[in-house]
């Protein structure tokens, strides 16, 4: 009875305290055919090609105050493929989600980023970062949830590293100049808190 519990526990404690690698990162030690099937479908998500442009009427580099601490000197392969993008030379206004497929806050709160790429889309730049995971998991959330924007890969978590943190999910808010505003890791966010941190942080409003 104890163990059945303890198994019924362990998707409650990781929704509340989120989620680190040794809550499932799926290791791939080679090729097998769902991994090449997943490789073989087309992307779910956009390519980066455009990562390195600012948004068309994004909010102006002055508007969140004087400089922020800058992303970190990590180059991170695109999930499309393509050219590495080098995350100093992000233009933002931008929110950066950094997520995994066996993390359960994380695919909660992933609707919620593409509604707000799709209402904010001109304005400010949603960015997944695809973090310790598979390609097969991420690519079967992108496609069972209809998540399009750009998804970076960092199997190696270095970015959750690089910001001092020990669990994702993660929402990075970077400005106009590429200076991070904020690091939420406070779990899961919906569309009215999302919508709260992207006004003060990056003084922008998300039309409804």
């Amino acid at each position: 009875m104890n163990r059945r519990l303890a198994a019924l526990l362990v998707p409650v404690l990781l929704a509340v305290g989120g989620c680190t690698a040794g809550n499932g990162t799926e290791k791939e030690s080679g090729p097998t055919g769902r991994q090449e099937a997943a490789a073989n479908r087309p992307s779910p998500f956009q390519d980066c090609s455009a990562l390195g442009t600012p948004p068309a009427s994004g909010a102006p580099a002055s508007a969140s105050g004087g400089a922020g601490q800058v992303l970190p000197g990590l180059t991170l392969d695109c999930f499309t493929g393509g050219a590495p993008v080098a995350l100093r030379e992000l233009r933002g206004p931008a929110v950066v989600n950094v997520w995994a497929s066996w993390c359960p806050p994380c695919r909660d709160e992933l609707p919620a980023f593409q509604r707000l790429s799709d209402r904010a889309a001109g304005q400010l730049r949603v960015i997944g970062v695809n973090s310790g995971d598979s390609r097969e998991g991420a690519q079967a959330i992108g496609e069972d949830f209809g998540i399009r924007f750009p998804v970076l890969v960092d199997r190696g978590e270095r970015l959750k590293q690089e910001l001092r943190r020990k669990a994702i999910p993660l929402t990075v808010f970077v400005d106009g100049q590429g200076n991070v505003r904020h690091v939420d890791s406070s779990g899961t966010l919906d569309d009215a808190r999302l919508a709260e941190l992207v006004r003060q942080h990056l003084g922008l409003t998300v039309p409804a």
